[in-house]
């Protein structure tokens, strides 16, 4: 039987993480794995932790008593397996999502169809059924220019702004991605101890763009498996600290440009970049919104 690892890293979400956790414990018990499922809680002060010790003791809780990130708190489990004995899968998931039935199995049925295979993410819905998407091509120029605001709204769907089309989405068979969304990613274990866990130097957003552009550069492909579905409610985390969360975002933004992009786009992205929250910075007098617009353009100087 093969072996799987499931890592959930929350903070303060702890209705939507009982949810996640009844939805994968249900799937679970049809997929044919010997599977074993972390919950790493950030330091909620919601009673997550006691909600996970007292309706699911099947979950091993860890308790880091601090707010580690996405990052680091997924790498608290990730670097303890690489060194230890690796699953042959590893699921990260994030604590906003329900597993539709049967997605588990048909992931881990894809990896044995693919054998390049070293990330592989799932169908994405919304709330409301509607598709959210799921995966998206490498950033370049054009992808943080549309979330600048200089780019005419009519291009946001396109490729231009990294998406796959509807027709992928509706697909009966895997398609190539550059990389899945991070709320729910399966990496295999091969791939994982090849390529290392997550950056850390990444405290949020963008971890997942360089985990699989890293595997990309050691061989490994990712997928998107149109057949299993996950329910993604999206950002209940990040969106209670939006100031922090739009410092993480970009400042992440900056470490990806200069790990993987060179040259005439780094150089054009940076200065567009510059530009904005310069202008954004002079327009706010709001402490934490001046906080986080300067770590911004410190981290693209």
């Amino acid at each position: 039987m093969i072996t799987l690892a499931v890592i959930i890293v929350s903070w303060n979400v702890r209705d939507l993480l009982d949810r996640c956790l009844q939805t994968l414990q249900q799937d679970l018990a049809h997929t044919a794995a010997d599977t074993q499922v972390w919950v790493v809680d950030n330091a909620s002060e919601d009673g997550s932790a006691e909600l996970v010790q007292a309706h699911h003791p099947w979950v091993t809780l860890e308790l880091p008593g601090e707010n580690l990130g996405f990052v680091r708190g997924n790498n608290l489990v990730l670097d303890r397996l690489r060194t230890g004995n690796m699953p042959d899968f590893v699921w990260l998931l994030n604590p906003d999502t329900e597993v539709q039935t049967g997605a588990t199995q048909i992931l881990l049925d894809a990896f044995s169809t693919l054998p390049r295979a070293g990330l592989i993410g799932p169908k994405l819905y919304n709330s409301d059924g509607s598709l959210q998407h799921s995966a998206f091509r490498f950033p370049g120029l054009f992808q943080p220019l549309m979330d600048l605001g200089m780019l005419p709204l009519r291009f946001y769907e396109s490729r231009l702004n990294g998406r796959y089309a509807p027709k992928d989405y509706a697909k009966r068979s895997p398609f190539r991605v550059d990389y899945p969304l991070g709320a729910a990613m399966i990496g295999r274990g091969t791939a994982i101890k090849e390529v290392g866990s997550l950056d850390e130097g990444f405290f949020m957003y963008c971890e997942e763009i360089d985990w699989a552009w890293r595997m990309k550069k050691a061989g490994w492909q990712t997928w998107l498996v149109p057949q299993a579905g996950v329910t993604h409610h999206g950002g209940a985390s990040s969106s209670q600290a939006r100031p922090q969360s739009t410092a993480h975002l970009w400042e992440s933004r900056a470490r990806l440009y200069s790990k993987h992009r060179r040259g005439v786009q780094k150089t054009l992205v940076g200065a567009m970049v510059r530009r904005h929250f310069r202008h954004a910075l002079s327009e706010t007098t709001e402490p934490e919104w001046r906080t986080a617009f300067e770590g911004i353009l410190q981290a693209w100087n």
